[in-house]
């Protein structure tokens, strides 16, 4: 019997997994998609949109589609989505691998300041300026909304959802973007702190080496720690052989 992938996916690294998997004589991949995002990219094999009722939902799923293993590769931030599949994995003995791509790391001249969450986020962000350039997503501005005496200029790929900053300019654009437009809106809108999640990967790092170059202070907001007795890989190749599906 040709052997099921599921990959809970929204990432680059569950795009490139999919697209791998699918090419692959006799074997079906499945990517499920959480639907946050209304125009997503197109995917190889075959795609379902929502959720799956929680870790009982998803356990019913894998049994029901006769799932052969699981390969978990949402965002670093999608914490209740990959508690889900860890115990939905254990429940029904399914092979399962968390796929996350590295986190990033400071560097010289960084200043850095990290923090478990957005809240905490929050109440750093007087300290720095009245300018903020928040790249968080549309998800949770809610931290920030009793901020009434600062200025957000919020970058995300689809409008945020209220509640929100009181005084906010948004900004709808997807990543890759280049160190010398991330500099230059740095530079036009008066940024004196950025905000990011350690979402980690290429296609957003560039603001990180702008602000740098422009001595500007970054929160950073840690990644959720995955649950316990998971594996984690950083890559596909990782994936693939964790799973015992071979090389890429």
């Amino acid at each position: 019997m040709s052997p099921h992938v599921l990959v809970l996916g929204g990432t680059a690294e569950a795009r490139e997994l999919a697209a791998v998997l699918a090419a692959r004589p006799g074997v079906r991949v499945t990517t499920s998609l959480a639907g946050r995002v209304s125009r997503p990219g197109a995917l190889a094999g075959e795609v379902r949109v929502g959720g799956f009722g929680g870790a009982e939902g998803l356990a019913r799923w894998l049994r029901e589609q006769r799932v052969d293993a699981l390969v978990d590769a949402t965002h670093p931030f999608a914490e209740t989505i990959t508690a889900n599949a860890a115990r939905a994995a254990a429940a029904t003995g399914v092979p399962a691998v968390v796929l996350r791509r590295p986190g990033w790391r400071p560097g010289p001249g960084d200043r850095w300041h990290p923090v478990d969450s957005l809240g905490a986020a929050a109440d750093l962000l007087p300290r720095f300026g009245s300018r903020v350039f928040l790249t968080t997503g549309r998800m949770g501005l809610a931290a920030f909304a009793h901020l009434t005496d600062l200025h957000f200029v919020v970058r995300s790929v689809e409008p945020p959802e209220p509640p929100v900053p009181p005084h906010r300019e948004v900004l709808l654009a997807r990543g890759p973007f280049t160190v010398a437009d991330e500099s230059a809106l740095l530079r036009e809108h008066c940024i004196d702190v950025l905000v990011t999640k350690d979402s980690g990967g290429e296609a957003t790092a560039a603001k990180l080496t702008a602000a740098r170059e422009l001595a500007l202070p970054v929160v950073v907001v840690r990644r959720p720690p995955l649950p316990d007795g998971v594996v984690a890989v950083p890559d596909v190749a990782g994936a693939l052989d964790e799973l015992g599906l071979g090389p890429p």
